[in-house]
Order: C-alpha cells, then structure tokens, then sequence
C-alpha cells in the first residue's frame, strides 16, 4: 500500500504565502513524477505544478512567478511554496504521485486526502 499524506493547509490573508508537504510512504519502490492538483467548490479538478525525479517542473499559467514546487528524493516528499496568495487559489489542494509501489508491479497514480487552502481576509 502508498499513503501520501499532505500538510500545511490554512487560512491565509490575501498577499500572504504557505507551504504546502507532501509525505509519501509504505510500498514505494519508486517515485516517479509528484504533483499538486487542487479543486475549488463547483469546478474540476486541475493541475497545479508536478516535478520529475529528476527536478523538471510544470505550472499552471495562473500560477507561475508565484508557486514553487520541489521535492527530496530522499524523503520521498514533495512541497509546494505559494506565495502572494490570491483569493482565487482558495481551493483543497491534493498531491498526486505515479508510485511504483514494487519491483515487480507497474507504476501506478495515487492520491492523497487533500488539505484546504483558504485564501481571505
């Protein structure tokens, strides 16, 4: 079994900043790309940021200049730094990551529970 287990969630004022972690851990033989996704009341699910094992990164447009994401491999973690926070990034914020949880099975997309992001003053 993979668990990936988020923190850092919160209320924040506008222009103010959070990191968000993510943990993985059990059966992970190998970590291959991390993300974050979050989803706001009444819309779908979309794409934040997600990073390689080897450091590559993508970002939403709507994001970029303001969201940093990284990770340690080491760890089996990854993070996301978001600053100059908006209302409009109010959302719950889940971290997905394609887990080969063995070295005889393939590698597989999992998700954790999610941690709210609430951006107001």
């Amino acid at each position: 079994q993979v668990q990936l287990v988020e923190s850092g969630g919160g209320l924040v004022q506008p222009g103010g900043s959070l990191r968000l972690s993510c943990a993985a851990s059990g059966s992970t033989f190998s970590i291959y790309r991390m993300g974050w996704y979050r989803q706001a009341p009444g819309k779908q699910r979309e794409l934040v940021a997600t990073i390689t094992r080897g450091g590559n990164t993508n970002y939403a447009d709507s994001v970029k200049g303001r969201f940093t994401i990284s990770r340690n491999n080491a760890k089996n973690t990854v993070y996301l730094q978001m600053n100059s926070l908006k209302p409009e990034d109010t959302a719950a914020y889940y971290c997905n990551a394609a887990v080969r949880p063995t070295i005889a099975t393939m590698a597989e997309d999992y998700w954790g529970q999610g941690t709210q992001v609430t951006v107001s003053s």
